[in-house]
């Protein structure tokens, strides 16, 4: 296939002044050629002038009889000649030869030659007015000669001042040719292509611009209207995109809702029921299902319970409210993890008698799994045959986890609970067992031996164990009045101080000693969950105190920095340093240690026969992030 020759805008550019250029060329060679022709013609009139003087100095010479200086003027007029005959290109000198020259210089040559035979002739008297006479003939042909080169620069001067003017003539020429091309080659597509971006900027997108030329203007040309193509096919399809981004929009902007609304669910749910019903509610409402079953399945996967049901019927629900595992294809712990779209009428009769009775079509499985652990399944129920997007599948897959999420939450709440619940009930049978039990272990031991006394008839032993039976009573009752007491402690979530300053006047009223509270320092508060430890502790110092120490005045001292420190003080019997460990006799001190030994803290017992006892608890330091940094290990007095 035979394709035009494809001209670019230079070589268009280069092909239009070339002929100008060349012509131009020429023209200047021309020029320095015939100025180099005046020039040299010039010379040569200069020297034939110089030769009609040295005619007559060798007339002169010849009449005064100088043969010496007549035969040197002969030889430079020889010389000068010889010059014009050869040129000179060094000075430059030459004879713009023609006919008409040649001819002239022909008859000086032969005049000359005469003139000469003349010059060396004697020279009797009277002959030097006859050589005058011929130096004036001779003088008359070199005239003649300077006539005929004179004429002939004449003529190349007129040819160099013709060949100026069509110089000037070519050079407007070129330039007006020039502009025409320059406005024919770029300054008209260059104006198409200005007017097509304007309407192009004015929104008609059906602007074009005509290719007249296959240059560089004719390719941004041919872009330009790939452009414009472009801009108007994708302008056509701005509305249809418009409208696609749009809608995932709402897509993506409903599954935002629909996560906040489980997120919400999961975070106000408080119990299993409400959280099963709420997310079946709301699945049922977003995956807009005919009906929604939520089964939980036990640690084996062995069985499917059903915690909640929306849009199922009765006989349905009470069927399947407890599926063994493969006895329906919703209830499969070896399915694949992901949701699964079970077509019902496909599949084994029997294995979806109850789906099929009901007038369902598809069954949407989602597996719930919280870290590879199957927990359960939601079934997503529907009475026609349905395909659920990789967008929905993920949604829904995502709505199961926050679902298992929240299960897993609740049942580690309710396992905190129990835990706590058994560590309080274990901390009630210690109290009651260090005290109450104690106290009714000694009373029935006083009841027998009250009826021991009263079967031996000894009245004094009967009265001093009803003594010892009162005294007896009195403490239990103490020992659970201070029990009631301790259990309604509260601690503030800043500040022990006012918790200390209640703990010192219930301790006041009850045994009617004078106690007195000191602050010291500033430092870091205390947990809560520590603060309720320390009170127990102060209180049990306190309650050893009133049960033991016969004092009249208690002190309770408080440091704060650099660490927490805290002293019980009393002006009682006290007892001797090391009297027993705390475990074999001192049921109180126990107590205390255990609750220190919780804390990290430190418990020192310090007293000494009639100088009263003193009780301190070291806490850990404090960080600065809360924690505590256990001090090194000390053992209790």
């Amino acid at each position: 296939m035979n394709r035009s020759r494809q001209w670019t805008l230079g070589a268009k550019l280069a092909l239009v002044a070339m002929p100008f250029l060349l012509a131009a060329l020429g023209a200047i060679a021309t020029l320095v050629y015939m100025s180099w022709q005046i020039e040299g013609g010039a010379a040569a009139v200069n020297e034939a002038g110089r030769m009609r003087m040295q005619t007559y100095r060798m007339v002169l010479s010849a009449g005064a009889g100088d043969v010496r200086a007549l035969s040197q003027q002969v030889a430079e007029f020889e010389r000068s000649l010889q010059g014009l005959r050869r040129g000179d290109t060094e000075r430059p000198l030459f004879v713009p030869w023609d006919d008409t020259v040649r001819q002239r210089f022909s008859v000086v040559e032969r005049d000359w030659a005469a003139f000469r035979r003349r010059l060396n002739d004697s020279m009797p008297p009277g002959v030097a007015t006859r050589l005058g006479e011929d130096a004036v003939a001779f003088t008359s042909s070199i005239d003649a000669f300077v006539a005929g080169i004179e004429a002939h620069l004449s003529r190349w001067t007129a040819l160099m001042h013709l060949l100026q003017v069509a110089m000037m003539g070519v050079a407007l020429i070129g330039a007006a040719v020039l502009v025409h091309t320059g406005y024919r080659f770029v300054l008209e597509p260059l104006g198409l292509l200005k007017r097509a971006i304007h309407r192009l900027q004015d929104g008609d997108l059906g602007a074009r611009v005509e290719r007249t030329s296959t240059d560089e203007f004719g390719t941004l040309a041919e872009g330009f209207n790939n452009m414009a193509e472009q801009l108007q096919a994708m302008y056509r399809n701005l509305e249809g995109r418009v409208q696609e981004k749009t809608a995932q929009l709402e897509k993506e902007r409903g599954r935002l809702e629909c996560l906040y609304e489980v997120t919400t669910l999961v975070a106000k749910a408080s119990t299993l029921d409400k959280l099963a019903q709420g997310f079946t509610q709301s699945i049922a409402q977003i995956a807009h299902a005919d009906g929604v079953a939520l089964r939980w399945s036990d640690e084996a996967n062995r069985r499917y319970l059903m915690l909640a049901s929306q849009g199922l019927p009765q006989a349905m629900t009470d069927a399947e409210h407890c599926l063994a595992a493969g006895d329906c294809h919703c209830g499969s712990p070896l399915a694949s993890p992901g949701a699964r779209v079970i077509p019902i009428r496909t599949m084994h009769p029997l294995r979806m008698r109850h789906c099929a009775q009901a007038g369902f079509e598809t069954v949407v499985s989602i597996p719930v799994r919280l870290h590879e652990r199957l927990m359960g399944e939601v079934d997503l129920f529907f009475h026609a045959q349905i395909t659920i997007s990789e967008a929905e599948r993920s949604l829904l897959e995502s709505l199961t986890v926050h679902l298992a999420g929240a299960m897993e939450n609740l049942r580690l709440n309710s396992l905190g609970l129990e835990a706590a619940i058994s560590q309080e009930r274990g901390f009630l049978a210690r109290e009651l067992h260090d005290s109450i039990a104690q106290s009714l272990a000694f009373l029935k031991i006083q009841v027998q031996l009250m009826r021991d006394a009263i079967a031996a008839g000894d009245p004094l032993k009967v009265q001093h164990v009803l003594g010892e039976i009162d005294v007896g009573v009195r403490e239990s009752y103490g020992d659970v009045r201070e029990l009631l007491m301790h259990f309604r402690t509260r601690a503030n979530s800043e500040d022990i101080e006012p918790a200390l300053l209640t703990t010192l006047r219930k301790f006041e009223h009850q045994s009617g000693l004078k106690a007195s509270l000191q602050m010291l320092g500033q430092g870091m508060p205390l947990l809560p969950d520590t603060q309720i430890q320390v009170l127990h502790i102060v209180q049990e110092a306190l309650s050893n105190v009133r049960k033991h120490a016969r004092a009249s005045q208690v002190w309770l001292d408080v440091q704060q920095a650099p660490q927490w420190r805290l002293e019980v003080r009393d002006d009682g019997l006290g007892f001797p340093d090391g009297h027993g460990a705390p475990d074999e006799t001192h049921v109180g001190l126990r107590i205390m240690a255990e609750r220190a030994e919780r804390l990290g803290a430190q418990l020192d017992v310090m007293s000494s026969p009639g100088r009263g006892t003193s009780v301190v608890l070291t806490l850990p330091m404090m960080s600065r992030t809360g924690g505590a940094v256990a001090p090194p290990q000390r053992q209790i007095a």
